[in-house]
Formats: C-alpha cells, sequence, structure tokens
C-alpha cells in the first residue's frame, strides 16, 4: 500500500500502482470526470501514470493554471495530428502551452501558410476531438526515437533528440499522431469541445536568425463552447485597450525605425506621465529610507563577468562597446544591480550603518529578438524602478516584509487589486542553472516564504523560477479584463555580496558578509504603464493623467478668462490646457471625451460674470458649476476618493 497526502493535508491509502484517476474516482465521480492531469510531489503528471511510492497529489482540472497548461499543451497536439492529415510531409518542431493557448512551430516546406486557412484546421480538430482518442505516453530508447524521426525525416524532432539523454525520452501519441513529449496531457481528445486558431506568424527555429524561419500558429481551447464565445468577447475588448493604439491617440509614446526597433520615445504626454509615476515612487522611497543613486549607462565587461552576468547572458547582449585602447571593452547597462554593489564598497561600513538601502531610476539595454519585441511590453531599452538593500542577516524578513508593503502601497494606489505572490525557487533536480552555496538558498528561502506567510499573501510556489543567484517573490496582477501579468518582484540575494566582497564590521569587530535584497516593484516603467493603460483603458485616476482638466471656451471672447483659470490652477498643481479651437463647444466636448480628459470646464458670458466654471467629467456628464476654490477643493477631494477607494 502507498499513502497519498491530498492538499487539504488528509492521507488516503491505496494499493502500490493506482493512478490519480483512480483516486479521483474514489473520492467523486464528478471529480474524475474532471480531471486533466495530476501534481505528484509538485511535478505534473498524466492522471492515467502509476503512482509507486508515497507522495502528494493535487488533482488538477481546468480551474487549476497547471490544468490549462496540459489542456493546451493537448491541443498543440491535436492541431498537430489536424496539420499533418491537411498537409502530408509537415515537419513539426516545438508545440508548447503558453500562458493563454498554445503555438505549434511547423515546417510546410515550399507551402505558404495563410490564416486563410485556419478555420478547415479547426473543422478537422474538432472531427478529431471527436472521437476521444487516448493520449498514450510510452518511454523509448534514444536509438529508437532517433530511428521514428529519421524515417519521418524530421531534423527538428531529431536535433532535439540530440540533447537527451538515453532514458529520459517519452513519446505521446493520439490517434494517427506521434510526437516527442515528456508530456504530461490529458485522458484524451474528447474533453476539447471549442477551438479557435487565432493568429499565423514567423519564427525562427530554436530563435536564430540563422535558422529556417518556420510558420508559428497560435490558438487557444476550451472544454465549453460558451467559454470560447466569452474568451473572443474578451479580445475584442483587449484590442480597444491595447496600450499600442491608446499610446497613440492619447499621444504618450512612439516608435521610429530610425532611431531603432524596441526603443520608444517618450512624448511631452508619456513623460508627465512617467515623471507622475516616478515622483510617486520618489516619495515612498523617501519615507522608507531609501537613498538615492545614478549610475551610468555603460560599464567594462569586468563589472558583469565577476557578477556573473557575463557567464549566463553575455552571448545574448548587445554587442561590445570598443574604445581606440586595446583590450578595452564596454556593455551598455543590462542591470543596475553590479554598480550598486561598488557604491556600497565605496565607503567602509559598520553594522550600525545597516541596512542600506540604494535606489535609482536605471535604464537599461537587453537585446531581444526581432520577433519578441511589443510595444511597450518587450523592448530594448527600459527605466526600472530598481532598488538594493544591503542588509544584516538578522534584517532580512524585516526587511523583505517593508518591501512587500511598498509594493502593496503601488498596486492600491493605482487601483490592482487582484494579485498573487508567486514564490519561485531554486529547481532542486538541477542546481547547474545557479550560482551559491546550498545553506545560503536555504536560508534565502526560508525568509520569503516566511515573509509571505506573515503579511498574509495570497501565494503560489514554483521549483525553477528563481533568478540564478537567489529566489523571488513575483507579483502576478490581473487587469480589468482578467489577464495575468508580472509586475513587481523582490529577491534575496547572498552571492552577489559574495562575488564582490562586500564586508561590513560586526559588533564583535570582524568582518562579515551583507545580504542584498533586489527589489522593483514598478518593473519596469514602460511595461508596468502599458499594463496600466489596458487595466484602465487610458482612463488614467486624476492624480495620475498628463492634462487633469481642458478648459473650453465657448467663444474667442472667454480665452483671456480660460487662461486665468488656467493660471490659477497651476498654481495649485492642477494640470491642463485651454481648447482655444474656433469649433462649436459640442465638437470640443466630443474630441476631449476621446482623449479621455479627466475634467472638462465649459466657460461663457455667465460663468465668466460669475467667476466659476461648469465642469462636466468624462464618462459622467455634468457634475455641477464651481467657483474656483470650488473645483480645486473638487478635485483634491476626488484624488483623495482614488487612493482611499483603492
Amino acid at each position: 500500500m502507498i499513502k497519498i497526502t491530498l492538499p487539504d493535508g488528509s492521507v488516503r491509502e491505496y494499493e502500490k500502482g493506482t493512478n490519480s484517476h483512480q483516486i479521483a474516482l474514489s473520492i467523486s465521480e464528478g471529480l474524475a470526470r474532471n480531471v486533466l492531469a495530476a501534481k505528484v510531489n509538485g511535478q505534473v503528471w498524466d492522471s492515467s501514470r502509476s503512482i509507486t511510492e508515497d507522495c502528494t497529489l493535487q488533482l488538477l482540472t481546468w480551474n487549476d493554471d497547471d490544468g490549462k497548461q496540459t489542456f493546451w499543451h493537448s491541443t498543440a497536439h491535436l492541431m498537430a495530428e489536424a496539420l499533418e492529415a491537411l498537409y502530408p510531409g509537415s515537419k513539426f518542431a516545438i508545440g508548447p502551452a503558453v500562458e493563454n493557448g498554445f503555438y505549434y512551430d511547423i515546417d510546410f516546406g515550399d507551402k505558404t501558410f495563410s490564416i486563410d486557412e485556419v478555420e478547415a484546421v479547426e473543422k478537422r480538430m474538432m472531427e478529431l476531438a471527436a472521437a476521444k482518442s487516448e493520449y498514450k505516453r510510452q518511454e523509448v530508447s534514444k536509438a529508437d526515437a532517433i530511428k521514428y524521426f529519421t524515417e519521418k525525416n524530421d531534423p527538428y524532432k531529431l536535433e532535439l533528440i540530440d540533447g537527451l539523454n538515453d532514458g529520459s525520452i517519452t513519446f505521446y501519441t493520439q490517434g494517427n499522431f506521434t510526437d516527442l513529449c515528456r508530456g504530461p496531457h490529458i485522458p484524451n481528445t474528447g474533453f476539447v469541445k471549442a477551438v479557435k486558431l487565432l493568429r499565423v506568424a514567423g519564427a525562427y527555429w530554436r530563435g536564430d536568425e540563422k535558422n529556417k524561419q518556420l510558420t508559428r500558429i497560435y490558438g487557444i481551447s476550451f472544454p465549453k463552447d460558451k467559454e470560447l464565445k466569452d474568451y473572443l468577447t474578451l479580445l475584442e475588448e483587449a484590442k480597444k485597450r491595447d496600450h499600442r493604439k491608446l499610446g497613440k491617440e492619447l499621444e504618450l509614446f512612439t516608435f521610429s525605425e530610425k532611431v531603432g526597433m524596441g526603443l520608444p520615445l517618450w512624448l511631452p504626454k508619456g513623460a508627465a506621465l512617467r515623471d507622475k509615476l516616478e515622483q510617486f515612487m520618489r516619495k515612498a522611497q523617501q519615507k522608507a529610507g531609501y537613498l538615492p543613486v545614478v549610475t551610468p549607462h555603460i560599464a567594462q565587461k569586468e563589472l558583469y563577468v565577476c557578477s556573473g552576468h557575463y557567464e549566463k547572458y553575455g552571448a545574448d547582449s548587445f554587442q561590445p562597446i570598443k574604445t581606440p585602447h586595446e583590450g578595452e571593452e564596454f556593455y551598455l547597462k543590462p542591470m543596475n544591480c553590479p554598480h550598486h554593489c561598488e557604491i556600497y564598497k565605496a565607503s567602509p561600513k559598520s553594522y550600525k550603518d545597516l541596512p542600506v538601502r540604494l535606489a535609482e531610476f536605471g535604464t537599461v539595454y537587453r537585446y531581444e529578438q526581432h520577433g519578441e519585441l511589443h510595444g511597450l511590453t518587450r523592448v530594448r531599452g527600459f527605466t526600472q524602478d530598481d532598488a538594493h538593500l544591503f542588509c544584516r542577516p538578522d534584517q532580512v524578513k524585516e526587511e523583505f516584509c517593508k518591501v512587500i508593503d511598498l509594493v502593496l502601497h503601488v498596486f492600491n494606489a493605482l487601483g490592482f487589486k487582484d494579485y498573487t505572490a508567486q514564490i519561485s525557487l531554486r529547481d532542486p533536480d538541477n542546481k547547474t542553472k545557479y550560482i551559491g552555496t546550498d545553506e545560503n538558498w536555504k536560508i534565502a528561502e526560508q525568509a520569503i516564504i516566511e515573509s509571505a506567510a506573515e503579511k498574509g499573501l495570497k501565494t503560489v510556489t514554483e521549483l525553477g523560477e528563481a533568478a540564478f543567484y537567489g529566489p523571488k517573490l513575483d507579483f502576478m496582477v490581473k487587469d480589468a479584463l482578467g489577464r495575468k501579468w508580472q509586475l513587481g518582484t523582490i529577491q534575496v540575494d547572498y552571492n552577489l555580496p559574495e562575488r564582490f566582497q562586500l564586508e561590513y564590521t560586526g559588533s564583535d569587530n570582524q568582518k562579515h558578509r551583507p545580504v542584498m535584497i533586489h527589489r522593483a516593484p514598478f518593473g519596469s516603467l514602460e511595461r508596468f504603464i502599458a499594463v496600466l493603460i489596458e487595466h484602465c483603458g487610458g482612463n488614467f485616476p486624476l492624480w495620475l493623467t498628463p492634462d487633469q482638466f481642458a478648459i473650453l471656451p465657448i467663444s474667442e471672447k472667454y480665452n483671456d478668462y480660460a487662461q486665468q483659470i488656467k493660471n490659477e490652477l497651476a498654481e495649485h498643481d492642477i494640470r491642463g490646457f485651454v481648447d482655444e479651437r474656433n469649433e462649436k463647444i459640442g465638437k470640443k466636448i466630443r474630441d476631449n471625451e476621446v482623449k479621455k480628459i479627466s475634467l472638462m470646464l465649459v466657460v461663457g458670458e455667465k460663468e465668466e460674470a460669475e467667476k466659476k466654471v461648469a465642469v462636466r467629467q468624462h464618462g459622467k456628464g455634468d457634475v455641477g458649476v464651481f467657483g474656483i476654490d470650488e473645483f480645486i477643493k473638487f478635485v483634491n477631494e476626488t484624488i483623495k476618493n482614488d487612493f482611499k477607494n483603492n
């Protein structure tokens, strides 16, 4: 017999070799019908796979992220089966699940596959799904795997097999399609009730521009047709909120081919938006005891060799900047932490000086492939609200908790109410990806787990998602459309202080190593602003919007009065402009509604005579006639309520 520990802590005994589906059946027939896969000791397995030893078990359904990922990966195989039937001779590269759906990279040979052909593929997929073909797992030797894909003349699978160890290779078969895959998969194709292939793109094999460009087909699937209809409605709303579209309409940012791909240019209104966010963060940081620093945009190669970043990322960074001096190489700054280590090291520190909290809005540069660039969410130059805290080991938990408070302060101020904290730990089965001792990793991971628990955060734990130098807490935020984004991050690091030989003198008069905490509540300003634009649909809270008001004179006769109001409001740090165009008032109102101006102040003969303004609020219409002092109070109360309500 084996003991199975369920998520509620209960322990059940089953015969050795029992599978997850049978365990689900012993609990409830309804549960068994909905089980897609299972998490066995933290690893996702097929529900049909035999369990031979004591373990923890979580039965995965559509309500679980891992259940969805298994469902979508299985649908990628279903799509591949349909494509192989419709386009014989096609060669298949990789077909993973992604955050929302799946894709498969395919080599169609001389044929060009277009979006017009997806309807036929969808139809064939649903025919295959109706057959309820079982996804069958088979362990194969490396020799047999090579033989199979040699006969299929598939160079992509052969290249993948070349990097695998004998004894670790598995095939999955459903219907007439067999694929190299480690799994897991859903029980059978019948679970897939609705499919939509969304777009067709190009993708270089293994992301290398020197390799052949393959056809990447993206899709999504659901266990109910209604869920697909709801998703497609959501996609239409997402198009309206696309930050690239709204960024252009609201005159926030632009891109230029001459400047370079992935390098955003911030327009005056966008720069004002960024500035307000920076002011907000600087104020919070100053209150929390952070010290502002500034570091250069380039540094010598040796700095990143010392930090370990060059070894891990050097090959994928921008090419080095060479100087006339022989052997001298500089790199565009890809991260701020090594620079901050050198600032800490610039003067001796005592245990009484710690913690030292260094903060910088530092612009960094990372080379991203052309096909991976996407508006502000994936760029080559971005600014982080970066800070590094250097503290004693006994201060780590307290400092970590304070940083959590700062992240939550940001989310509350900007209306992000639905979030999960992801505890990202080291992969215990592949420690070669990381630097540092087991002892330091254990201490760092425990500090994060305890801090998250103390703050009562809703958490998930992911093995293998840690940074190479330490574990981290990533905040996964859902926006107004229910989409998940990784925004703030906090990381504990015992390794960079070691590599940079950072020290402080302890109370025992001996030298000790500080612990380093990396944190960025926004993450990057570019990505954060993109998410914020889409979250609020461009309707920013009043304290943040670049133009809080537009004054709309009914005719040119009242332009001078409008300018007087603007100047008076500016003295109270209320931002806006006068719309002096020679247009009818109705058109001015419509145009400024489209621009999402929060407050429109209509002025004419009566308003000038009474020294008042007639106020319209974006999306609400008329809200009343105010004296200037009353309006200033209205603005301040609105801003105060924005913070209070969030």
